[in-house]
């Protein structure tokens, strides 16, 4: 692996700073300050979106033919590490980075020029249903049901965790289609308009008093067979091929870095932070640099063609659990500071006065909602059993 950084990759990370620096408006910036999530203000997100969009830059990890930019992975990494740095706030991943990599994968031609444009403008807003009371980590065990009747597909059942499934106006989503064999061989993979007739969303409210999950509950839901992706019964295969790109293709280094550059910026200014936080400080800078050079690691691995293979799995383990790390090094470094609890001073747009730096008002929101990280896109013991099988042989 040459850590050299190559000329024309220098004069690209220029572009891509000049190009941040002409379009990111302060109240986007403040936006991606104060997001206490993996998931922007859907608002903000969008204005966002639209914007990378019409400079052609809204999805870097897709084929040019599609939407594309062409660009090397070195290169997506550059502008991935770019936004972090610009305190851009992250996209809605669901269309972009999910529905979208798997259409062009699985589906029609007529479903990709459809739906591929719409996805990439920001007129569809997706939500992802798959997880179920009961059937999370187990996927295969979904319960909902579709059942054929003539052009069309009836589905009844309910999701739960489905990330702004109140905002969106799509949902991609795993049914069962046959309840013989394996329990993985009777799923098919539907895209399921939200404005259906017999579709209800109730909001969740989560720790930190944002309401990002909801649960949907479908009843005699008519879905035209010609939304399904790929082939009855295999959405599986499908539903697989879309867990790589939410699972893998993360780079969770530069955001850890931004962290901790702010965590030591903070302590400093601060001056009376205690030896043993300053040791855990120091163990936590020195993962997060272990963690970025693996990722450099898979960055090679995808550049000359091979398959990173369950470093993967290391890198969402170690990513999430040093975010959750980070975030309870801002909590205790800020003390009784992190307790003062003004959600709606941190909402995008908001015009209320703060009882606190913003600092202080984003720490313990990030602390709650980081809870989740280890659990969702493949919760930590899922990856730790594909380590243990694919490394160790178990």
């Amino acid at each position: 692996m040459d850590l050299k950084t190559p000329p024309e990759e220098i004069l690209f990370r220029d572009e891509v700073r000049s190009f941040l620096a002409d379009s990111l408006t302060e109240e986007i910036c403040s936006a991606g300050r104060r997001t206490t999530s993996v998931f922007a203000d859907p608002a903000i997100a969008m204005q966002w979106q639209g914007i990378l969009h019409r400079k052609g830059w809204a999805a870097p990890h897709w084929p040019k033919e599609y939407g594309g930019t062409g660009w090397s992975v070195s290169q997506r990494a550059i502008f991935a590490e770019e936004l972090i740095h610009a305190e851009a706030p992250p996209l809605i991943p669901m269309g972009l980075q999910m529905c979208g990599p798997c259409l062009i994968g699985y589906g029609t031609q007529e479903q990709k020029d459809y739906y591929l444009p719409r996805i990439l403008n920001g007129e569809h807003f997706w939500c992802q249903g798959y997880s179920e009371p009961g059937s999370g980590s187990d996927l295969a065990s979904l319960k909902t049901m579709a059942v054929s009747d003539g052009d069309d597909y009836i589905v009844n059942g309910t999701k739960i965790w489905t990330t702004y499934a109140h905002h969106a106006n799509y949902m991609f989503a795993l049914v069962r289609t046959s309840k013989e064999g394996k329990p993985q061989s009777g799923i098919t993979f539907l895209l399921i308009d939200m404005n259906t007739p017999g579709i209800k969303v109730d909001p969740i409210i989560g720790l930190d008093e944002i309401p990002e999950q909801c649960q949907v509950f479908f009843d005699d839901v008519r879905v035209p067979k010609k939304n399904r992706i790929g082939d009855e019964n295999d959405g599986w295969s499908v539903a697989k091929y879309l867990l790589m790109f939410e699972r893998g293709g993360i780079e969770y280094g530069p955001g850890l870095r931004v962290r901790m550059a702010r965590l030591k910026q903070l302590a400093e200014a601060r001056g009376d932070v205690s030896d043993i936080l300053r040791h855990k400080m120091a163990d936590c800078e020195t993962e997060i640099l272990s963690l970025e050079f693996t990722e450099k690691r898979i960055k090679s691995a995808l550049s000359s063609g091979q398959n990173p293979g369950a470093l993967a799995s290391m890198t969402k383990i170690l990513g999430t659990e040093l975010q959750q790390r980070t975030s309870e090094l801002m909590v205790e470094l800020l003390g009784i500071e992190a307790l003062v609890w003004q959600p709606d001073a941190i909402e995008a747009g908001a015009n209320v006065p703060m009882y606190a730096p913003e600092h202080s008002l984003v720490a313990m929101p990030s602390y709650l909602n980081a809870r989740a990280c280890s659990i969702y896109g493949g919760s930590n013991e899922i990856q730790r059993g594909i380590i243990a099988k694919a490394v160790l042989g178990l």
